[in-house]
Order: structure tokens, then C-alpha cells, then sequence
């Protein structure tokens, strides 16, 4: 007689969860980019751009998406060379920056900003400027500290909207 001894099947291996990652956004992110900023444009926090803006402007923006899934959330760095007479190199201003309802609080927010810095910082430039409507509390946490439009790129600090009462946030590089 042959007797067999009875052995627990092998538990299937979990499939792994694809990961968020951070990359440059695209001209075909446009669109999405758009939807992403409505719900944070409907609230005050940030100025509404078409479409078409993001589209031109796409090798600015940085996006945190998960394959096959839309994007969670993006941030936009412009450059603004260094004035002459200022006694200062380049700096940046972070722009639109803005993370999914559904992923607030997941660290989407810091990872893109410690990718925008390690940039800024990869670029040689001399501070960052961002301009709040809310606490701000992610970009203190991060170094950033209030200060006066006269720091700021001019370009940009007049184009700031006095209704909106943003705050300027800057940290040196």
C-alpha cells in the first residue's frame, strides 16, 4: 500500500504594485496637466491655463504617475537667468504645482519637490521662489522661508495677482 503524505499547495506570489514615479511631462500631458489643476483653479489656489499653455510649456513641468494610471500630481520649474547688477546667478520659480485629491498625503507633494530641488540644485541655481495661497507647510518643511517681492524675479513677482494675497516663498540653493 502506497500512502501519501498531504502537502499545502504553494501560495501564488503577489503581483507587485506598480509604482509612482517622477518624470518630465509632455506635450500629450497637456490635457491631463489641465484636468489635474481644475479642482486646485475652482478652489483659488492657482490660475487657470488653458490647455494649449501646458502643451507649450510641457519641458517645464515635472509629473508623479503611475503606469497606465492618470497622473497624480506635477509641478512646474521656469528658469530665470541671472540680472545683470543683481549680484546673483539664475534662480527658479516653482509654478502650478498641484497633487490629486486621491493621493494627497502620500508623499506624491515631497517626492516632487526633493526631484525639483535635486534640478534646481543640478542646474546651478541660486534660490527658488514659489508663491502660496494656502499654509505653505510642504515647502517650509522643505527650507523654504517668506520673503519680499523684491527678491523675486520682477518678471514674475508683477505677475502675481494682489487679489489672490499669495504668499512668496523662497529658499537659497
Amino acid at each position: 500500500m502506497i500512502t501519501a503524505t498531504p502537502h499545502r499547495a504553494p501560495l501564488p506570489h503577489a503581483l507587485p504594485v506598480p509604482s509612482s514615479s517622477v518624470r518630465s511631462a509632455h506635450e500629450e500631458d497637456a490635457a491631463e496637466l489641465a484636468e489635474l489643476s481644475r479642482p486646485f483653479v475652482h478652489s483659488g489656489a492657482l490660475r487657470e491655463r488653458p490647455a494649449s499653455l501646458y502643451a507649450a510649456h510641457a519641458a517645464d513641468f515635472l509629473v508623479t504617475q503611475t503606469p497606465g494610471r492618470p497622473i497624480e500630481g506635477c509641478v512646474g520649474l521656469r528658469v530665470h537667468p541671472a540680472v545683470p547688477g543683481e549680484g546673483r546667478g539664475p534662480v527658479g520659480v516653482l509654478y502650478n504645482f498641484c497633487v490629486a485629491g486621491h493621493s494627497q498625503g502620500r508623499g506624491v507633494g515631497a517626492g516632487l519637490l526633493r526631484t525639483v530641488l535635486a534640478m534646481a540644485r543640478a542646474q546651478s541655481l541660486d534660490a527658488l521662489f514659489t508663491a502660496t495661497t494656502g499654509g505653505g507647510g510642504l515647502f517650509l518643511r522643505y527650507g523654504f522661508a517668506p520673503a519680499p517681492a523684491r527678491l523675486a524675479p520682477s518678471s514674475w513677482a508683477e505677475s502675481l495677482d494682489p487679489r489672490r494675497n499669495a504668499r512668496i516663498l523662497t529658499k537659497v540653493l
